[in-house]
Parts: C-alpha cells; structure tokens; sequence
C-alpha cells in the first residue's frame, strides 16, 4: 500500500519537476530582464518567477531523489528478511499456471533428433565414408615446404 501511494507521488513530482523545469527561462533571457524588458508581463514581477520557479524545482528535485532512494532500500531491505522457502514458491502471477519442466529430462545417447525415413536411413549407412586418419609424423626431422618459385 506505501509503496503504491509513493509510486503515484513519484510519477507525479516528475511530471511538476518536467513543466516547472520547461517554464524557467533560459541563461540568456535573464540579460534582458535586468534593462525591464519584460518585466511588466510576468505575474511574480522582475525576480519573483525565477525565484519561485527555481525553489520549487529544488524542493521537488529532492522529494524525487528521496523517494527514489526509501525506494531502492525498501526493495532491498524487503528481499533480505524474507526466507528462501516465500520467494521460491511466491505467486508469479501469469507465469504461474505454466507446468514446470520436469527435473530429470533424459536425453536419448544416441539416434538422430529427427526421425528418419527407413529408406533414407538404409542410404546413409551405406554411403557413409570412411573418416580419413590424418599420416603421423614418422621422424622428427624438419623438412622445409618447397614453393613454387624453387621449381621441383
């Protein structure tokens, strides 16, 4: 229940912290506004918006940055008292009603994976190479390769 009420307050300090951030003005309209321009059509006055606007931002800023941080510990601080025996069999919610596998699956030791037709199998068997065996080395003495330059 908290951490639901804190997820909807954290949703929406992050859309105030987005519209009050997009209402500040820029670094260079503040140039302006020291010579009056525009100071007449603000509802703060001259410096009352940036003040307000840029406070609020803070203040919001770190509510954000505390929740995210009660958050982060609850999660945490939530899986470390809980026994193995609740997480393993807690409630996966649509996953749930899938069979689990079964623990001992065998594998077959040996035949093909896909089932082969017996005239094809019969085919196979009788064309089968043999697997050449690669020459061993006879004698420890190392001979150069000749390339095709020294001519043979």
């Amino acid at each position: 229940m908290l951490l639901t009420i804190l997820n909807v307050v954290y949703v929406l300090i992050a859309i105030a912290m987005i519209a009050l951030i997009l209402m500040q003005r820029g670094a260079g309209a503040q140039a302006g506004s020291g010579f009056g321009a525009g100071a007449s059509a603000t509802v703060f006055g001259s410096r009352g918006a940036g003040n307000f606007l840029s406070k609020s931002t803070k203040w919001l800023a770190i509510a954000f940055f505390a929740i995210s941080l009660f958050m982060g510990w609850n999660a945490t601080h939530g899986l470390r008292n809980k026994p193995a025996a609740t997480t393993a069999a807690q409630d996966l919610g649509l996953m749930s009603a899938v069979p689990a596998a079964p623990a001992t699956a065998t594998v077959p030791a040996a035949g093909p994976a896909v089932p082969v037709a017996p005239q094809v199998q019969q085919q196979m068997q009788q064309q089968a190479p043999a697997v050449p065996v690669a020459p061993a080395a006879a004698s420890t003495s190392q001979q150069t390769p000749q390339t095709p330059s020294q001519g043979g």
